[in-house]
């Protein structure tokens, strides 16, 4: 590759004009001639600042409504042309086409146009055709010409030509080629996607995934590994579009469980709720009449397991419940806003990262869920479907009282947010034990039981905090172990899926227990 190049002519051709005057006035103080089209010309004109029109450089007019302006040999002979072979100079020089050194395109706003609801018709013609062509064309090139595709470069590479007297160097151009190129590939990606999308394809024949580098994590999930946070296209509320207003920089595994706390917490939009995670497990949530009542009764589930874990709020964070929180260290605390006097609270612990949403994610509009293997990827639709109280089957002799149906759609919401096996206990809109991840189903359900235990003796209760309770299973019981684990940890209802070639043998253990229980057809594994 050579060296330094001096820019002596540059094509302007932007669909974004923040800060294109300037740049343009700064590049006219290096003496650059500069080509425009279209607006981006109108505009700099506007601005007293000399440009030669694409249509008079190439004597070929735009046509066919600003389809046809830029694919022109004149211009991408002038950006594909190599100074370094006599073959590419002599044909030049031949068709009198002078070189093209600087390139600065961003490209027609397809996103923007389809995120406004436009029409097919409109979200067509805002797919830009001959911007990606020159671009493309100036990054193939980059061994002698420099492209820009975004208003957030121009500062660089006007410091880059008053270090170099007006030119730019190999390296700088290489890094703004491999820009523009990941440029050009997301535009394209977006389209795909949306033609997909408008085709019925919900998995087309090619996945692409479009996302921007938000931050280089300092590890992965462990210190040895590396890690980046990237946000998509079209992010969803939540951690992708959170704003940090205090604390340390967010870790690979905050991220993670903070995500999985705001999801979770999203799911109860009818009232306060509070959801404490750790290590993507949720060790308390509850709903209440308000947010403090809410995170007291969560954290009441696990106390222990609460230290050092995510707490996620779906209301405004006050003062009052802030206070509270900050009687134990969290690492982190989402919520869609916070109240000045919990600013101040929270600020007196530095390194707590306070992170706000400004609003709520619907739990129904998640769309696919990708899941990296070896290799490949997994692609799903996600678990977001709403639970119709008309569907569900009571399969024993007692009927569930109206208390006990209340719980277990709490339950059973949360158990979609606990890896599987799922055992969750609770009560009065709270969790009172969960049991996460284990290989059997009984041992999520003694474990459960053991944690409501141990939380019984830490708030001082005698027995346990599942006395009472309801249990909600994320899949089947596939013999009676399991719900009978349950019965003895104090359960009066339990909500499962069913399904089970042994469901006569649990139903026959619910009722000789005098237990209620009830189907809802419905699986919530979660790996």
């Amino acid at each position: 590759m050579t060296d330094n190049q001096k820019i002596t002519r540059a094509l302007i051709s932007v669909s974004d004009k923040t800060g294109l005057v300037e740049f343009a006035r700064q590049l006219k103080g290096c003496g650059v001639e500069i080509l425009s089209t279209g607006g981006s010309a109108e505009k700099l004109r506007g601005a007293g600042i000399d440009v030669i029109e694409v249509g008079d450089y190439t004597g070929f007019p735009e046509m066919m409504d600003g389809r046809v302006k830029t694919l022109h040999p004149k211009i991408h002979g002038g950006l594909l042309q190599r100074r370094d072979l006599p073959s590419h100079q002599e044909a030049a020089k031949a068709h009198n086409i002078p070189p093209i050194d600087l390139v600065v395109v961003n490209l027609y706003p397809f996103r923007a146009t389809v995120a406004r609801g436009a029409d097919f018709a409109a979200c067509i013609e805002n797919i830009d055709i001959g911007g990606p062509a020159m671009v493309r064309s100036a990054a193939k090139n980059h061994a002698f010409v420099t492209v820009v595709t975004s208003p957030m470069q121009y500062a660089s590479v006007v410091a880059e030509m008053e270090e170099n007297g007006g030119a730019t160097t190999a390296e700088f151009r290489k890094e703004l080629a491999a820009a523009a190129f990941a440029h050009t590939g997301s535009y394209d990606s977006a389209i795909s996607s949306w033609f997909a999308e408008k085709l019925g394809e919900e998995y087309p024949e090619t996945l692409n995934v479009s996302a921007s580098l938000r931050q280089t994590l300092r590890y992965g999930e462990n210190p040895h590994q590396t890690a980046a946070f990237y946000v998509s296209d079209a992010p969803r509320i939540g951690i992708a579009t959170a704003n940090q207003i205090q604390g340390k920089e967010l870790s690979y595994n905050n991220i993670g469980d903070t995500d999985a706390a705001f999801e979770l917490v999203s799911e109860f939009s009818e009232q306060p709720a509070v959801a404490i995670i750790k290590h993507a497990n949720p060790c308390g949530v509850a709903v209440g009449s308000d947010l403090i009542s809410a995170y007291r009764r969560a954290l009441a589930c696990d106390s222990v397991s609460a230290f050092g874990g995510i707490i996620a709020c779906n209301r405004l964070l006050d003062g009052d419940t802030a206070a509270v929180i900050s009687e134990i260290f969290s690492e982190v605390i989402i919520a869609p806003d916070i109240d000045e006097r919990a600013k101040e609270i929270l600020a007196r612990k530095k390194n707590l990262r306070v992170l706000l949403t400004k609003s709520m994610p619907d739990p129904a509009s998640l769309g696919r869920v990708i899941k990296s293997v070896s290799g490949g990827f997994l692609v799903q639709s996600a678990d977001n479907i709403v639970l119709d109280k008309k569907t569900i089957k009571c399969v024993t002799k007692r009927q569930p009282t109206d208390a006990e149906m209340r719980d277990m759609l709490f339950a059973f919401t949360v158990g979609k947010h606990v890896k599987s096996n799922t055992i969750v206990y609770a009560k009065d809109g709270a969790t009172v034990g969960i049991g996460a991840g284990q290989m059997s189903r009984v041992d999520s359900a003694r474990i459960a039981a053991r944690k409501a235990e141990d939380a019984a003796e830490a708030a001082g209760v005698e027995g346990s905090l599942a006395k009472g309770c309801v249990v909600a299973s994320d899949a089947f019981f596939p013999f009676a172990d399991g719900l009978l684990a349950a019965i003895e940890a104090g359960a009066t209802a339990v909500i499962q899926p069913g399904g089970s070639v042994r469901d006569n043998e649990v139903i026959a253990a619910a009722d000789k227990a005098g237990i209620a229980m009830v189907f809802t057809g419905i699986r919530h594994f979660y790996h």
